[in-house]
């Protein structure tokens, strides 16, 4: 039995998991109306409520899956990539309960379990292509294995999922900018404005930041013009294609130079439906299958959490009460 903790970022998650019988208690709790007073996500704050959050999240747990703490077989927990400070309040509160109940301790990589997310739902046949794609990563990954992930490409600078944050506050949008301008952007036409596809042909690294300043420069144009709503959904709707024909190019073509038929799609950006249509239109005609987690498991949660710690436990792959948190990941390259 696995208790599993997420708090990488500003939402914090706790579940219960068994791989024989799959999630048995999950609860999250965001704070998305807290940093939105801000525009953007507090990290002092974040790991304030994270504080608040873990012990209710946990009694709500046990009490839903009628289990105790005396049955639980291991701790997860998120140690990287994240908010330094957040993870470190998800990291101290795992020690303490794997002290206390003399229970072994299994540190997570918060991408890893992004990847593997689609597995809560479905098995998906190794090797495999994952584009983690979010707020703060996008990132192209070789899975060969559980547990065996290479890196092929990663961004450069902004990740996608800080696109969209950064264009919805431009656009006086709200936060977080993704899901408004997702909403948005179907009342717009996407090929209206001809905004640049950033390192297209250049690889399978990405890149985002001249994407949002082309629509910074933009709206320095046409700011009065943008105050109507179906031009501010033209704006939308076409730099939201940009993002997504960026993420489908690059990915489609790394998984025809490797011959991996199939591609999983995971982290918050994966919740937006032109990504969702467009990559799984697109690998289908190519004689790819595309896999999406459900909606509820694209974002932070300690579910997919609890899945690699599972694994990891299984191999005897723990840690000891040393383990420490640190804001990257570091992956090996993908030789083929």
């Amino acid at each position: 039995m696995i208790l599993a903790i997420e708090t990488s970022c500003d939402d914090t998650g706790v579940a219960l998991f068994q791989r024989d019988r799959g999630v048995l208690a999950s609860a999250l709790a965001s704070q998305v109306d807290l940093h939105a007073l801000f525009g953007g996500i507090v990290p002092e704050l974040a790991a304030r409520k994270h504080l608040e959050a873990l012990f209710p999240l946990t009694q709500h747990v046990l009490r839903e899956s009628a289990l105790s703490l005396e049955e639980i077989d291991c701790i997860g927990v998120t140690v990287k990539p994240g908010l330094v400070p957040s993870l470190l309040v998800g990291l101290s509160f795992a020690k303490a309960l794997a002290f206390g109940l003399n229970t072994p301790l299994v540190g997570v990589d918060h991408l890893e379990a992004h990847a593997f997310s689609i597995f809560l739902r479905e098995k998906v046949d190794f090797p495999f292509l994952s584009l983690v794609v979010s707020g703060g990563h996008t990132s192209l990954f070789m899975v060969k294995n559980e547990g065996e992930m290479y890196l092929l490409s990663q961004t450069r600078d902004d990740a996608a999922g800080e696109a969209f944050d950064k264009v919805g506050k431009l656009l006086k949008l709200g936060y977080p900018g993704g899901p408004v301008i997702d909403q948005l952007a179907r009342e717009g036409d996407p090929q209206s404005i001809p905004f640049p596809r950033p390192l297209t042909g250049e690889g399978w690294n990405f890149s985002f930041s001249g994407l949002k300043t082309a629509v910074v420069q933009y709206v320095r144009e046409y700011g009065n013009e943008i105050r109507d709503r179906r031009h501010l959904a033209h704006v939308v709707a076409s730099f939201q294609r940009a993002v997504v024909d960026v993420l489908v190019e690059k990915t489609l073509d790394a998984a025809r130079y490797l011959r991996v038929p199939r591609i999983v799609v995971a982290g918050g950006v994966a919740a937006n439906s032109a990504l969702r249509n467009i990559m799984g239109e697109r690998g289908e005609r190519e004689g790819m299958k595309v896999y999406f987690p459900p909606m509820t498991l694209c974002m932070d949660n300690a579910a997919m959490v609890a899945y690699v710690a599972a694994y990891h436990f299984a191999k005897g792959e723990c840690h000891g009460l040393d383990l420490d948190v640190s804001s990257r990941s570091i992956y090996p390259r993908w030789n083929p």
